[in-house]
């Protein structure tokens, strides 16, 4: 059995309450785990379970190898076991298995050692053999083993060679190896009173062993080609001359075999034994012999007060018995009774004072431990909301959900069934050719009851599911064979009156035999508005539903056959009045509208459960999961370019904010201004001077404008390069949101996975923007599939979570901070469906918890979309209001009535409809 962290993995048993349901209830719905078969009460359970099993945290118990998941540790363990079975010499296994049956041997490795040593030179009738004849190998097959009594008598064993003599028939009946086979006995008196070596045995020759390496002798080997005699021939030989292969012989097969075949109790001294099947097919007897019972008692018994003994010498050694003593013994045994008295109370004295000093120490440590404040984010459930919070406005009671906006939510299950069907038709519209539509859409088309004119969206679903289930194995005729099953098992008398919607299984079988045959064959064209897909429907669900898989498959086909009466009600025991009885024929073209909403998402939710195994689905998962891995690395690359730009902007930056240092060039000699009066006394070596230190003055400034042009044209580049780097970084921000948008698409496809949870562990999900759908259309526009946020209840591990926490009041917590209607159980669904009721919950939560945190950041990332989503979703309910008795009763569109055919939903187009014959 697969193992987790060294654990092995014990299998979830049904709960006393499904056992009880088994005989009260055995149509009850259950999810079963054909892999395992257990047998779950509700989807999350199961799908907990499951995905315990997809973790790549499971070793497989025979081969060691780790990393797997459960099943592929079953399949690896299954394998091995095949494989070492296979191997492994079947006249030999009785006599191993009898020879562990109620063996005490504390490790597994001591056992076959043990094992080994008795059965290595030990031989059986059919085993399959080696044999050494003058150094050449051959294959041989065991015929005949003679015990140590025929060892000096040649004659009797050539006795035996006629199959009809007496001798023969009594070898027969001569059981080989009992004594040396048997562990209770030590090996060297098994030995002495079973010698191996004294056995002989008759072999038949089959052929020469396959030369396995170049190192062995050649001519030999030619020599006993050409020697075709001894190939058939039967000769006798010990076991010196015989071996197994190690392949099918070896301690390490050996420990694998037994291993697999043997178990024992945790208990101290348990004795190995046989598993029961193992054991009844090989003979072994499962019930312990008195005297071996006896013997294990008896080493337990031992082993225990070893244990014991051992225990009581940490503990202390036990005082010996004093021997009489005399008066001044006495005496003086007193004086140092009374001196060790003393000690030991002042120790005592001594021991408390230092724990009281410990225990006042840990508390002032505890004190100050406490005065720490708590590093968050920390566990939601631990984070309080203080009086100082309250005061400042934050929100304590979570908004109200609203329960009763979500539709077919009167009934349990009915809702989630709905929305898994529409996120099965959406995130999976490439593959199915379908175009995606809203989860208004979808209500409106399943509360759709007339069939003029008829809906285009019911249409294409059940057109494009019909064709792609065609690819799925099905079995013919399955319901009409679960239908005569189901008829078998009521009782004769019943048969006859038991009624479901005024119709008999027999009527019911007879109206399907005729309906849907060739359902795989009809075109269901697009051009033609897939005419005849309501019978192609009766046909599918004849070949692919049974009573087990689809619980309401009579009462299904019983309304798409026959017209009923709504008054019969589902079933009933009575035999139904003339006026009652309505089994009157008719076509699943004009039935399909009568089902109810309940009825139809049944039927898609079957349907949508086989698709998901079909190969285009398969297909489709792959190649998301290669995009997957392909936007990763954009991502990364796009990431590193951003970085890089942004790193070159800030040094453009730095370098246009250097300011050039002023000139000092002569500025001060070029300002003063010379009299007339002086110049005139002044010599021409000194006008000469003056001159040329001009001359130099003006081409230092020259040089100076020179190089404030060119810093300025510098700096005019360094703008427009930082200005272009901007825009790149602008356009990689860009394709980073629509890599993330990508990756939820894809992501979606693969699994779906909820935005997070609340500090009592409710799931937030929202389903736009993934598989098919979209967030943003052409030119941007805000694009929805719900338009909504949902709230779902715990799952029943987390419930369970919550329950282990009952001495903190989480009940009282929970009914001030959600509000008593506001508290969700497994199962139930809540909604938010204004942006003022989003904003509420988004200003509730309290970004100290970690849960709360991720539900936040993830609320944040995607915040625009989720609140263009819901504004875009409000503003089409507000243009297509209409009255709601008009939308779906109006049969006509002239004069004055309401055109039916304006609703939304049936204006919806297929655009990714296949067109072609």
């Amino acid at each position: 059995m697969p193992t987790c962290r060294r654990k092995r993995v014990v299998l979830t048993e049904p709960s006393d309450a499904l056992l009880q349901a088994l005989k009260s209830d055995p149509n009850r719905q259950v999810f079963y785990l054909h892999q395992t078969g257990e047998i779950f009460e509700t989807f999350e359970a199961y799908a907990s379970r499951m995905s315990f099993y997809r973790l790549k945290q499971f070793q497989c118990e025979v081969t060691g190898k780790s990393g797997l998941d459960y099943f592929q540790a079953v399949e690896s363990e299954r394998f091995e076991a095949k494989t070492m079975h296979t191997r492994f010499s079947e006249p030999l296994k009785p006599a191993v298995l009898k020879a562990v049956q109620w063996q005490v041997m504390g490790r597994l490795d001591h056992l076959v050692e043990a094992v080994y040593e008795r059965f290595k030179d030990r031989y059986f009738k059919g085993e399959r053999v080696l044999v050494d004849i003058s150094g050449v190998k051959y294959h041989a097959l065991v015929e005949k083993v003679y015990p140590p009594k025929y060892s000096s008598d040649e004659k009797a064993r050539d006795a035996h060679k006629d199959p009809s003599s007496s001798s023969a028939s009594s070898l027969e009946d001569e059981a080989p190896h009992v004594i040396g086979g048997d562990l209770k006995i030590p090996i060297k008196d098994a030995n002495a009173r079973d010698d191996p070596i004294l056995y002989y045995y008759w072999v038949h020759i089959q052929e020469l062993e396959k030369d396995k390496s170049h190192s062995k002798d050649k001519t030999a080997a030619r020599e006993a080609e050409k020697d075709a005699k001894l190939i058939g021939s039967v000769m006798e030989v010990q076991c010196a001359m015989m071996s197994r292969d190690r392949l099918s012989f070896s301690k390490s097969i050996l420990r694998r075999f037994i291993r697999d075949c043997v178990d024992r109790d945790a208990a101290v001294a348990s004795p190995w034994t046989v598993k029961p099947m193992i054991a009844k097919r090989y003979g072994v007897d499962s019930i312990m012999p008195e005297e071996t019972r006896k013997g294990v008692e008896s080493i337990k018994k031992g082993e225990i007060d070893k244990r014991k003994k051992v225990w009581e010498e940490k503990e202390g050694p036990p005082t010996k018995k004093q021997k009489k003593m005399t008066a001044a013994q006495e005496e003086r045994a007193k004086v140092l009774a009374a001196a060790a008295e003393k000690r030991d109370r002042e120790t005592r004295e001594k021991a408390e004072k230092q724990k009281q000093a410990k225990e006042e120490a840990e508390r002032l440590a505890a004190e100050k431990k406490k005065k720490k404040p708590v590093r968050y984010p920390t566990e939601d459930l631990d984070v309080r909301i203080a009086d100082k919070d309250k005061k400042a406005g934050m929100r304590v009671q979570r908004p109200l959900a609203n329960r009763s906006a979500l539709p077919f939510n009167d009934k349990p299950g009915i809702f989630e069934a709905f929305l898994m069907g529409w996120n099965f038709l959406v995130v999976y519209g490439q593959p199915l050719h379908l175009s995606p539509f809203t989860l208004d859409d979808f209500e409106h088309a399943l509360r759709h009851s007339v069939p003029e004119p008829p809906c285009p969206l019911l249409a294409e679903i059940h057109a494009t599911l019909i064709y792609n289930l065609r690819t799925v194995p099905f079995t013919r005729h399955s319901a009409l064979l679960s239908l005569l099953r189901l008829k078998e098992k009521m009782e004769d008398g019943e048969q006859a009156t038991t009624r479901v919607l005024g119709v008999t299984i027999d009527e019911l079988t007879a109206a399907m035999a005729e309906v849907g045959n060739n359902w795989e064959r009809i075109p269901l064209r697009h051009t033609e508005g897939r005419d005849g897909w309501e019978e192609a429907l009766v046909g599918c669900l004849k070949d692919h539903a049974t009573s087990t898989t689809f619980p309401r498959l009579r009462e299904v086909l019983t309304q798409l056959l026959f017209v009923t009466e709504p008054s019969l009600g589902r079933s009933s025991s009575r035999e139904p009045t003339p006026m009652e009885a309505s089994n009157v024929l008719s076509t699943a073209s004009k039935r399909y509208y009568a089902l109810s909403p309940e009825d139809r998402i049944a039927i898609l939710s079957f349907m949508c459960n086989l698709a998901i195994s079909s190969k285009a689905i398969h297909t489709h998962m792959e190649y998301c999961e290669e995009q997957l891995t392909a936007l990763r690395k954009e991502k990364i690359e796009v990431n590193r370019l951003k970085k890089q730009y942004l790193e070159e902007m800030n040094i453009l930056l730095g370098e246009t904010k250097e300011d050039s240092s002023p000139s000092q060039n002569g500025g001060d000699e070029d300002a003063v201004m010379q009299d007339s009066s002086e110049l005139s006394d002044v010599s021409e070596s000194t006008s000469e001077a003056n001159s040329k230190k001009g001359r130099q003055s003006r081409q230092a400034h020259a040089k100076e404008r020179e190089a404030a042009r060119a810093k300025q044209a510098f700096v005019k580049q360094a703008i427009a390069e930082h200005r272009r780097l901007d825009e790149e970084v602008n356009k990689l921000e860009r394709r980073l949101e629509a890599i993330e948008r990508e990756f939820r698409k894809l992501l979606g496809a693969v699994r779906v996975k909820p935005l997070g949870r609340d500090r009592f562990y409710n799931r937030i999900w929202w389903f736009d923007g993934m598989g098919s759908a979209s967030l943003v259309g052409s030119g941007g526009v805000a694009q929805y599939g719900t338009g909504r946020i949902f709230i779902q209840g715990p799952s029943e591990f987390d419930a369970e979570t919550l329950e282990r926490r009952k001495d903190e009041c989480i009940d009282e917590r929970r009914r001030e901070e959600e509000g008593a209607e506001g508290m969700l159980e497994p199962g139930d669904w809540a909604v938010y469906s204004e942006l003022e009721e989003l904003d509420e919950f988004f200003s509730w939560l309290n970004p100290k918890g970690h849960r709360e945190i991720a539900l936040k950041t993830a609320l944040t990332k995607w915040w625009a979309h989720i609140t263009a989503g819901m504004r875009k979703r409000i503003s089409d309910l507000n243009i297509n209001a209409k009255l709601p008795d008009a939308r779906r009763s109006t049969r006509t569109k002239s004069g004055n009535a309401y055109d039916i055919t304006r609703e939304p939903y049936m204006m919806w187009t297929n655009r990714r409809a296949i067109t072609s014959a």
